[in-house]
């Protein structure tokens, strides 16, 4: 666990995904931000109680948005502590299986590694109704957390929300960017600091994942913690995300670069249609030529068998013993 500011702490969990504890003010009152991945509960659980104290348990869980690696565990927890669970109304129809997030883009310029790995990802639904419920939008303040108010930042989430505490400018920026090269994923396991554009498959209006940069880097934060990458503090984390708004490395090619998702309150509206994967053609053929060669060797070592089982043997030249097998000269 790495400390982001007083009283919020930053938890890894796998090398790959962060979730956040945020104390409310008053003693032993905390809330926690995301989930991490499905299975982890039983980390995060034990991580507060090591923080805290044993048995503890959150006020609520504020998710800032519901994606898999930040929703995964939310159930299980939810069920353990008996809390409540918040997010945007916009993420509602996501989280309560009413509709499947945008499909992820593996064809965007600058993906990196983390766009040939989204190939293989599911579509994002889930079924969480009997937990979460909307996160009020009548007030920027956070509930359960006095002194911090919320932002909003889609593009990559429509719902996705940022955590920002003016008195210190501690920022929770969720995956509106990275502080590590999300286009690299041995430099985001490394946890090697950069602040960067997150999730570029995941992105479904570039626009909008500018416009949110921007809204995040006019805070002027002096601490941030995100969905992916490690804590960055000081003058690096302030210049460091003004230079990704000033130079945002918007891409040229891709499913939505020009043409972006339209999600509205009730889920995915409208979305352009997918171009050609040259990859995912290759993959295809190679998995075909694969199973064809895999299909000629059994049917090979079957013709073999046949033979060997089909081939004469050697008639005994006369009775054999019966208690020795030998056979009877006369």
């Amino acid at each position: 666990m790495k400390q982001v500011a007083a009283g919020v702490t930053q938890l890894q969990i796998q090398r790959f995904v962060n979730l956040y504890f945020v104390e409310t003010g008053r003693a032993g009152e905390w809330v926690l931000v995301d989930t991490g991945l499905p299975g982890s509960d039983k980390d995060i659980i034990a991580a507060a109680n090591k923080l805290f104290y044993p048995g503890t348990h959150p006020e609520a869980i504020i998710l800032t948005h519901g994606h898999m690696d930040h929703s995964g565990s939310v159930q299980a927890l939810a069920e353990h502590w008996k809390v409540p669970v918040l997010a945007h109304p916009l993420e509602m129809p996501f989280l309560t299986a009413r509709a499947v997030y945008p499909a992820a883009d593996p064809t965007v310029e600058n993906g990196g590694s983390l766009a040939f790995v989204a190939r293989f990802f599911p579509p994002q639904s889930f079924q969480l109704s009997d937990y979460v419920q909307a996160f009020p939008t009548d007030s920027e303040e956070v509930p359960y957390l006095p002194g911090w108010r919320w932002v909003h930042v889609p593009g990559h989430a429509p719902g996705q929300l940022a955590l920002f505490r003016e008195s210190d400018r501690t920022l929770l920026g969720a995956d509106a960017f990275a502080t590590a090269n999300h286009e690299s994923v041995p430099k985001l396991l490394l946890q090697v600091p950069e602040i960067s554009v997150a999730g570029a498959p995941f992105n479904y209006d570039w626009q909008q994942v500018r416009e949110s940069v921007r809204k995040l880097a006019a805070l002027r934060p002096a601490a941030i913690g995100c969905g992916h990458g490690p804590v960055i503090t000081g003058p690096k984390a302030t210049q460091g995300l003004q230079h990704l708004a000033d130079n945002f490395p918007m891409p040229t090619k891709g499913r939505y670069v020009q043409q972006p998702a339209r999600l509205d309150a009730n889920g995915v509206a409208s979305v352009p249609p997918a171009p050609s994967d040259p990859l995912r053609t290759k993959l295809a053929i190679l998995g075909a030529a694969l199973g064809a060669m895999a299909a000629a060797a059994y049917f090979i070592k079957k013709q073999k068998t046949h033979q060997q089982n089909a081939y004469p043997t050697t008639e005994p030249d006369g009775p054999r013993h019966e208690r020795t097998g030998e056979v009877i000269r006369h």
